[in-house]
C-alpha cells in the first residue's frame, strides 16, 4: 500500500514547502534557501520534502481551511533552542486547530541532542498554550527518542547522504591490496577525537594509514570533554599534538571536504582497508542515544569494514537498519561499553587487534558483507520512508 505525508503548508514556492516560522526570507534554488538554520528560529526546508521527491513518495499539501483530519504542520528545525517559544510562533489558525485536535505538529530534526530535555521543553510550552501535550509528533536523530511517547527516532543521514550523493555510483571493491592500513579523518577540532588520534598515532596505527585533524584551536581546556584524558595518561600528549597541527591528507580546502555531493578522495575508501569512523560526537548529550552522521555511511557506500568511535550502541542501530557489521571478524565488544573512557579504551584495543591480526586478511573475510551493505545502502529508501509514516501514524493516535 502507498503511504503519504499530509501536510498543512503557509506557502509552496517553486514547488517547495516554505519554512515554518522562519524570519529569515529566501527563495529555492538560491544560495540563501540553505541559510536558514543560520538565522533566528533556526527553522528549515523539510529535508524530508528532497527524500520523498528522490524515492517516490508523495506529500499532499493542504491550505489550513480545507486539511483532512491526520494532517501534520511540518517544523524542520537545524537547531533546537531550548529558549525559544516554537508555540508561539505559530500562525493563530494554526493554533486554533491544534487545539480543536484538528491538526498535530511534526517537528523533524536531524541533530542528535537529547530528546528527553527537547519532550520536557515542548510539553511545557504545550502547557503554558492549555495545549495536551500530545499535540505534536517530534522525530530525531538520537536513537533514544523511540523510547519516549510522541517522538520518533529515525537516521536521517543515511538519506540525506543518499541525496547528497546519488549522483555519483558507489566506488568498487577492488580484488587486490591496498596501500594503507586505515582510514581516519577529522575536519573539525574536538578534543576528544584529538585523544583518538594521538592514542592511535602513539601506538603507530597510523604510520601506514590515510589520517588528518585539519582544525586546530588555542583552548586548551581538554578536560571538557567526555573521554578522561588524565585516566589514559594522555593529556600532554594531546595537546602537543593539537599544538602541533593540523594535520592534513590531501589538497582539498575546508569548504571542499565538507562538501558531499563529490566523491573529491576516492583513495580513502579504495587504498585503505578499514574506515575509523569519528563520528559527530562520543556521547549525545548525556541521552544514552546515537546519531549516525554521513561520516558513518560513507564507508558503507563506499566499500569498506570499519570501526565507529561514537555513542555506544552505534553498531547496534545499524545493525536494527539492517546493515552487517562483521562481527565475527572484528572485537565489536565496544559497542556495548557506556562509559566513554573503558567504550574507547575497548576500541583501540579492538583495532589494534585487527591490525595485528592483518587488515588484508580481515577484509576478504568481511568481503561478503561488505558488498552486502553497499548494496543495501543503494537501495530505493521508499520502504524507510514508509516506516517513518507509520510510525509517525502511530503516535498521532
Amino acid at each position: 500500500m502507498a503511504l503519504s505525508f499530509n501536510f498543512v503548508v503557509d506557502r509552496v514556492a517553486r514547488g517547495k514547502i516554505y519554512p515554518h516560522l522562519a524570519a529569515w526570507s529566501a527563495e529555492p534554488y538560491t544560495p540563501e534557501w540553505r541559510q536558514f538554520g543560520g538565522h533566528w528560529p533556526y527553522t528549515t526546508p523539510l529535508r524530508i520534502q528532497e527524500y520523498c521527491d528522490l524515492h517516490q513518495v508523495k506529500i499532499n499539501t493542504y491550505s489550513i481551511e480545507d486539511c483532512p483530519a491526520g494532517s501534520f504542520y511540518p517544523i524542520a528545525i537545524g537547531f533546537f533552542d531550548l529558549n525559544i517559544d516554537y508555540f508561539g510562533l505559530l500562525p493563530p489558525a494554526v493554533i486554533s486547530k491544534v487545539a480543536d485536535k484538528k491538526l498535530k505538529l511534526l517537528f523533524f530534526y536531524h541533530e542528535g541532542d537529547n530528546p528527553y530535555r527537547i519532550k520536557e521543553r515542548l510539553d511545557t510550552l504545550a502547557s503554558t498554550y492549555q495545549l495536551d501535550v500530545t499535540c505534536y509528533v517530534f522525530v530525531s536523530s538520537n536513537s533514544a527518542a523511540k523510547n519516549i511517547p510522541g517522538f520518533v527516532a529515525f537516521q536521517d543521514s543515511e538519506l540525506w547522504y543518499y541525496q547528497r550523493n546519488h549522483t555519483n555510483p558507489p566506488l568498487p571493491i577492488p580484488h587486490k591490496s591496498r596501500e594503507r592500513d586505515f582510514t581516519v579523518l577529522s575536519r573539525t577540532h574536538k578534543w576528544w577525537r584529538a585523544i583518538a588520534l594521538a592514542d592511535l598515532r602513539s601506538q603507530g596505527l597510523l604510520d601506514n594509514s590515510y589520517w588528518s585533524y585539519c582544525e586546530t584551536t588555542a583552548d586548551t581546556d581538554i578536560e571538557n570533554c567526555p573521554v578522561e584524558v588524565d585516566y589514559l595518561k594522555l593529556k600532554e600528549q594531546t595537546l602537543a599534538f593539537v599544538a602541533g597541527g593540523p594535520y592534513v591528507s590531501d589538497e582539498l580546502t575546508q569548504e571542499e571536504r565538507n562538501d558531499h555531493s563529490l566523491n573529491r578522495e576516492p583513495k580513502y575508501f579504495m587504498k585503505s582497508y578499514c574506515n575509523i569512523v569519528l563520528e559527530s560526537q562520543f556521547d549525545y548529550d548525556q541521552s544514552g542515544g546515537v546519531l549516525l552522521s554521513e561520516k558513518t555511511f560513507k564507508p558503507i557506500k563506499h566499500g569498506q569494514m570499519f570501526f565507529i568511535a561514537g555513542g555506544a550502541g552505534s553498531l547496534q542501530v545499524l545493525r536494527d537498519m539492517g546493515y552487517r557489521t562483521f562481527d565475527s571478524v572484528l572485537d565489536n565488544r565496544y559497542d556495548r561499553e557506556t562509559d566513554n573512557t573503558m567504550r574507547w579504551i575497548k576500541l583501540s584495543e579492538a583495532i589494534a587487534q585487527a591490525h595485528a591480526q592483518g587488515l588484508s586478511k580481515l577484509f576478504e573475510q568481511c568481503r561478503e558483507d561488505i558488498e552486502y551493505n553497499q548494496h543495501l545502502f543503494m537501495q530505493i529508501k521508499t520502504p524507510r520512508l514508509n516506516t517513518l509514516i507509520e510510525q509517525i501514524n502511530e503516535q498521532h493516535r
